[in-house]
């Protein structure tokens, strides 16, 4: 198997060369740099399967870069996850909303990090290798582009697929309208952002079995998630 693609954003050098050694020793493809911009173009030369992102850092701020980094099509998907000596309640939401998968705040043992990585890995290595999906009651094919529920074959739109393919690529994950049309339409669309809604209650309607529960929740005043059931 093709090792993982970590892009590790740390200007701490000592943090950095450790995290480095660590990662490399489990088998990852490990890039580093301790400025946002850089990091930036980095990601745009090699798409990384994971980004490890130090919010306080040379240039462009972390939490710039992961804006930068969700608006962008070819990495709105990667996981990121942030490096903080950040405490505060509200600079772990605001991390989280930008667009954060996780959040560890500093010192932290690199042995959790590592953990955390991993069960991420676990998680995207399906979409990654094209295998199908389980997410609950719903397996989606992303070769065949089919999608059963309860074994029976469901009917989705183009934009249906795309939308819960995204939506199952980060479970439990809240995105915003905004999110969702960058994520599924791309950065360079000029849909609005009611279209999202219209897509949401196609995509209800076409995961409608007997018996089975709404995978789609509604956050109020925030936008929508996937929970599988």
């Amino acid at each position: 198997m093709q090792a993982a693609k970590l892009l590790l954003v740390e200007d701490d050098p000592a943090l950095s060369e450790l995290l480095e050694y660590r990662f490399s020793n489990e088998g990852y493809d490990v890039r580093t740099t301790p400025d946002g911009d850089e990091a930036i173009l980095l990601a745009s030369e090699q798409t990384p399967d994971l980004v490890i992102l130090d919010w306080m850092i040379e240039g462009t701020s972390g939490i710039e870069v992961c804006r930068r980094l969700r608006r962008d099509k070819a990495t709105a998907h990667v996981p990121i996850i942030m490096l903080t000596a950040r405490e505060a309640e509200d600079d772990r939401v605001r991390g989280l909303e930008t667009g954060a998968d996780d959040y560890l705040t500093k010192p932290f043992s690199p042995r959790e990090l590592l953990a955390r990585v991993a069960a991420v890995m676990r998680r995207i290595r399906p979409v990654l290798a094209g295998e199908s999906i389980d997410a609950g009651d719903l397996t989606l094919d992303p070769v065949a582009h089919k999608v059963t529920r309860r074994g029976k074959q469901l009917k989705l739109g183009p934009t249906e697929y795309r939308m819960l393919k995204f939506f199952i690529e980060s479970p439990g994950r809240v995105f915003s309208r905004n999110q969702l049309l960058d994520g599924v339409w791309g950065t360079e669309s000029d849909i609005e952002l009611r279209t999202v809604d219209v897509h949401i209650r196609r995509l209800r309607k076409a995961l409608e079995v007997e018996g089975a529960k709404d995978p789609i929740r509604t956050v109020r005043s925030a936008g929508y998630s996937f929970e599988p059931v």
